[in-house]
């Protein structure tokens, strides 16, 4: 059940992470959503194996939504990197 909730909060924290770090991407709503969920997925990972935790303490807690929201901004930037340069060509 936590991959299931992981991926239903990424999709909130993808569209989190492009208002934070707005800007032009080479992709649309579905990208984004994309982004969300792997990066709720890598934050849930991250929050296990980086402080030990459970990968999900519960849909409403605040620590929840930040692994989210980081590893969507992580995952964002890592796409702006490897997608921006190629759209330059």
């Amino acid at each position: 059940m936590s991959i299931i909730a992981w991926i239903l909060i990424g999709l909130l924290a993808g569209a989190i992470a492009k208002a934070i770090m707005p800007g032009r991407d080479p992709g649309g709503c579905l990208v984004t959503m994309v982004i969300g969920i792997v990066g709720g997925l890598l934050g849930g990972w991250l929050g296990k194996v980086i402080f030990h935790v459970h990968s999900i303490n519960g849909f409403f807690h605040l620590s929840t939504w930040i692994a989210a929201i980081v590893g969507s901004v992580i995952v964002l930037i890592v796409y702006r990197l490897l997608i921006g340069n190629r759209s330059r060509r």
